[in-house]
């Protein structure tokens, strides 16, 4: 099988020790490739470095709503400068969180809705952060308009879901679909347009369930991809063919031979 991992924070300082290990367990696994975004405008650089790494590596730039403590409204014009000069896949993670305590929410839209922005202007897809504000992130992309994307780890309803594929947005799923608790995420899984299905690992966070409590890492997104063909009826091929194509097209990423 050959994976898009399109979600995976390998900048994390979790794999500094062994990013290159990570990276040919990957392979192994068929992931051979991945996309990478960002948190805040300090850890850009770093990485693009990252990326600069391996072939296959594929990062996007943005400002994520937990580090908000770390941006500033300058740090909005500076991205649409980096992302000129860089030419990301996407713009992201950015979002809205309404599970923190303490995150200004009026800060936090400014802050995604400016994203929007530069997206819809760039013609650049946006990955999603939608923490416990699905419904908040589907009125951002409305008002906004002219937009495409991923909401990835999405947790919310199946009627928040086809709101979001009727506005051309796909949604990510990872680690949390192989526990058995998670019913209605396997529900949704299993039911959904197979077109707006991305698969993630959001390593090193998130682990499925066989590795629960350790550091997640994207060669795991076979399991992710082998948990829903499962809850699907379907092969893992075929839902690794399916994902990958859809990856490719949001992402603009070269078909492999």
């Amino acid at each position: 099988m050959r994976l898009v991992d399109s979600h995976c924070h390998l900048d994390a300082a979790e794999f500094d020790d062994d990013r290159a290990a990570v990276i040919d367990r990957a392979l192994a696994a068929g992931v051979d490739r991945q996309v990478v975004p960002a948190t805040h405008a300090d850890a850009w650089p770093g990485l693009r470095d990252a990326c600069g790494t391996a072939d296959g590596l594929h990062p996007a730039y943005g400002l994520h709503p937990t580090f908000l403590a770390h941006h500033e409204p300058a740090h909005l014009e500076a991205l649409a400068e980096w992302i000129g000069r860089e030419r990301p896949v996407a713009i992201g993670e950015c979002g809205l969180d309404y599970y923190i305590d303490g995150l200004d929410r009026d800060r936090q839209q400014a802050f995604f809705d400016g994203q929007l922005r530069l997206a819809r202007d760039l013609d650049l897809p946006v990955i999603v952060h939608a923490r416990r504000a699905v419904d908040a992130v589907l009125a951002s992309i409305r008002r906004i308009g002219g937009l495409r994307g991923v909401v990835h780890s999405f947790s919310g309803s199946q009627q928040q879901a086809r709101q979001l594929w009727d506005l051309d947005f796909m949604t990510g799923i990872g680690g949390p679909v192989t526990y058995e608790r998670a019913q209605r995420l396997r529900r949704l899984v299993a039911g959904m347009p197979i077109e707006y299905l991305l698969l993630e690992t959001d390593a090193p966070d998130q682990p499925d369930a066989r590795i629960r409590g350790e550091r997640n890492e994207p060669a795991r997104l076979e399991v992710v991809c082998r948990t829903i063909a499962q809850l699907r009826g379907e092969s893992a091929e075929s839902v690794a063919r399916s994902t990958t194509a859809n990856a490719e097209r949001l992402f603009g990423l070269p078909a492999r031979p």
